[in-house]
C-alpha cells in the first residue's frame, strides 16, 4: 500500500508540475502571437502612411502644377484682354470712319436745309410741320447714337474688342448711317414734290384770280 501511495503521490506531483509548466508556455505563446499581430498591424499602418504621403505629394505637385499653369494662362489672358482695350493704328485709319463722319455731317446739313425750306414756304400746316420736325428729330437722335457708338469703338480703354471686332462694328455703324441718309434724302424728295405741287396750286389759283380780276 505504501508503494502504491508513493506511486500515486509521485504521479500527482508530476501532473501538478506538468500543469504548472504548461500554463506559462501557453501564456508565452499567446503573447508571441499578439506581438506578431501588433508587428503586422504596425507594418500595415506604415504602409498606409507611406501611401498617404505619396498621395499627398502627388496632390501637392499636381495642385502646384495646375496653379502655375492657371497663373500662366491668366497672365496671358490678362495681357490679351489688356490688348483689347487698345485701338490699333489700322483701326483708326479705317476709311469707313471718315465715311461715317461725312455722311453724318451731310445728314445734319440736309435735314436743316430742307426743314427751313418747308417751314418758310407756307405750303404746310402747323401739324404737318410738327410731323416733319418729329421725323427729323428721331433721325437725328438715332444717327447721334451711331456717332456715340463710333466714338466708343475707336477710343482706347472704352471697349474690350479685337481689331476685327472693331472693324465689323465700324462697318455696321456705317451701314446704319448710310441707310439713314438714304431715307432722309428719299423723305426730303417726296416732301419737296408735295411742296412743289402745293406751290403750283397756289400759283395757278393766283393766276386764275388775276385773270378773272382783269376781266
Amino acid at each position: 500500500m505504501k508503494t502504491i501511495k508513493k506511486i500515486l503521490f509521485g504521479l500527482s506531483m508530476a501532473a501538478g508540475s506538468s500543469a504548472l509548466t504548461y500554463q506559462p508556455a501557453v501564456a508565452q505563446s499567446d503573447e508571441i502571437q499578439q506581438l506578431l499581430l501588433n508587428v503586422e498591424k504596425l507594418a500595415q499602418f506604415k504602409s498606409i502612411l507611406s501611401d498617404m504621403k505619396k498621395g499627398y505629394t502627388i496632390l501637392s505637385n499636381g495642385y502646384n502644377s495646375v496653379k502655375n499653369i492657371a497663373q500662366g494662362n491668366f497672365s496671358l489672358h490678362e495681357a490679351f484682354l489688356d490688348g483689347l482695350w487698345l485701338v490699333s493704328p489700322e483701326v483708326r485709319k479705317y476709311g469707313r470712319i471718315a465715311d461715317i463722319i461725312n455722311e453724318q455731317a451731310a445728314l445734319i446739313a440736309e435735314y436743316k436745309s430742307a426743314y427751313r425750306r418747308f417751314n418758310s414756304g407756307g405750303n404746310f400746316s402747323a401739324s404737318e410741320l410738327d410731323y416733319l420736325s418729329k421725323v427729323y428729330g428721331q433721325l437725328l437722335k438715332e444717327s447721334g447714337a451711331n456717332m456715340d457708338q463710333l466714338a466708343l469703338v475707336i477710343t482706347a480703354n472704352k471697349l474690350r474688342m479685337s481689331d476685327d471686332e472693331r472693324l465689323k462694328a465700324i462697318d455696321r455703324i456705317y451701314a446704319d448711317t448710310d441707310d439713314k441718309l438714304v431715307f432722309l434724302r428719299s423723305f426730303n424728295r417726296q416732301t419737296s414734290v408735295l411742296d412743289y405741287q402745293r406751290q403750283r396750286e397756289k400759283m395757278d389759283l393766283t393766276g386764275m384770280k388775276q385773270y378773272y380780276n382783269l376781266k
